[in-house]
């Protein structure tokens, strides 16, 4: 039993458990190429949450990692068979519910850690931010940690060599052989300020990609996967601890 996984725990133990801050995995089931399986993004944010507790609870911060949510967003995949959408409208209310929990009991810190790029939690949490007041509502993408430059050679964002390293690194067992995989190669939008990157629209991932990924998988090791899980893992655990060990009414230096 490990004594900041909720899944793990029992009340004997939890009844009485200081909690300072609350973690909640938030996933998806969606298609990874031909290689990786549809619950990628949720194995991901679930072990990276553990190993980050584990460090932030050795290094004394009271933490509780809840367990993770499997579905998000994917409106722009519903002709990808059992692509499992979560519309944004039914994420806030999941949120809310959450959070009267937490802090119905005191527990007045929460950070969602993200993994999956569909989910857009930013608009949801201003807004429920407003609505519970004294409570501390925090994002962390945990995509958006790791050097990717430094770690990788291929650029892609679903399915890539990031997410498939860390695959093989995590879960060899559930990754097919990598000549399996298609070249997750994108097409790009028509439209020049969608391109440049100050306009956006949604994807529509079957006009985008025909096997599902974005981004050349096929230099992916475990190795690199090791190393980007260790830098991400070591930089949400720091994380962890500092918002568990902030006083809410010194927010700001």
């Amino acid at each position: 039993m490990r004594p900041y996984i909720l899944a793990e725990n029992n009340w004997k133990h939890i009844k009485d458990q200081q909690i300072d801050l609350a973690v909640l995995p938030w996933g998806a089931t969606e298609a990874h190429n031909y290689h990786l399986p549809y619950a990628t993004d949720n194995y991901q944010v679930e072990a990276i949450a553990a190993e980050a507790g584990k460090t932030a609870w050795n290094k004394g911060a009271k933490i509780m990692i809840l367990p993770v949510i499997p579905f998000g967003v994917n409106t722009g995949q519903t002709d990808i068979r059992l692509d499992m959408n979560l519309n944004p409208s039914t994420q806030m209310i999941i949120l809310r519910d959450l959070i009267t929990v937490l802090n119905r009991q005191g527990i007045k810190k929460l950070l969602v850690l993200n993994g999956h790029g569909g989910n857009n939690f930013k608009p949801l949490l201003r807004e429920l931010g407003v609505e519970f007041p004294e409570m501390f509502l925090s994002l962390c993408n945990w995509f958006s940690v790791p050097d990717k430059e430094t770690l990788f050679e291929e650029e892609g964002d679903h399915a890539d060599e990031m997410e498939t390293s860390l695959m093989l690194y995590l879960r060899p067992e559930l990754v097919q052989p990598l000549d399996e995989a298609g070249d997750g190669t994108e097409k790009i939008s028509v439209i020049k300020g969608i391109r440049e990157g100050w306009a956006w629209a949604e994807r529509q991932w079957s006009m985008v990609t025909e096997d599902t990924g974005i981004g050349n998988p096929k230099k992916s090791t475990p190795e690199k996967g090791e190393k980007a899980f260790q830098q991400v893992s070591e930089k949400i655990a720091s994380l962890l601890v500092e918002i568990s060990q902030m006083d809410l009414s010194k927010r700001y230096e």
